[in-house]
């Protein structure tokens, strides 16, 4: 006696097939949607947290007679007293005087020191990249047309995951269950942002 051939349901072809699609974009794609999720995070607080520069400052001293005579302040000295010290001498861009009291020199990558002449006191503003935040900011932004081709391909590969995401269960679960309710919520809560804020 002949065993009966089962048709295969075009629903659970779909499902089953979604399920393969889901999981294999969602490992490939794992580590870009954590640097995405990372940065805009950073992006969102950026008032409260500098991701792209820590800010350090440091009491110097600059040796005297007071008060200090411009005329006698050049690129040689700013450099034994002030850059030296610090190990900046190679960061030395230029130097200018905003007042008749006041010295202030740039370094490169946006430190700067300011020195008040009449007592030779001052302040070191150390600015530094941060190297790994930094790094997902500017993959945010998108700072290369390749990666720009890589984050459509992600974008795109984003809408495939929710979908095949929306059709992989069935029943209660499903969209016409539980799943249906939470995907309305989570279109009708940004169109409520949109209309009132």
């Amino acid at each position: 006696m002949k065993t009966p051939i089962r048709k295969k349901k075009p629903g659970n072809t779909l499902r089953r097939w979604s399920r393969v699609i889901h999981r294999d974009l969602s490992f490939f794609f794992a580590g870009v949607i954590i640097v995405y999720a990372l940065s805009g995070i950073l992006l969102n607080h950026k008032s409260d947290f500098n991701a792209e520069y820590s800010l350090r400052q440091h009491p110097l001293h600059m040796a005297g007679p007071y008060p200090l005579e411009r005329s006698l302040i050049d690129e040689t000295r700013v450099m034994q007293e002030l850059l030296i010290p610090f190990e900046e001498d190679g960061n030395y861009t230029h130097h200018y005087f905003p007042d008749e009291h006041t010295l202030k020199v740039f370094l490169k990558g946006g430190s700067s020191m300011v020195v008040d002449l009449r007592n030779g006191e001052g302040l070191y503003e150390e600015v530094r990249r941060r190297p790994l935040l930094s790094g997902l900011n500017r993959l945010h932004y998108n700072p290369h047309r390749w990666w720009t081709v890589f984050s459509d391909i992600f974008a795109g590969s984003l809408v495939v995951i929710t979908l095949t995401g929306i059709v992989m269960n069935k029943g209660k679960n499903g969209i016409m269950g539980r799943g249906g309710i939470e995907l309305i919520l989570g279109i009708v809560i940004p169109l409520l942002f949109l209309v009132f804020l």
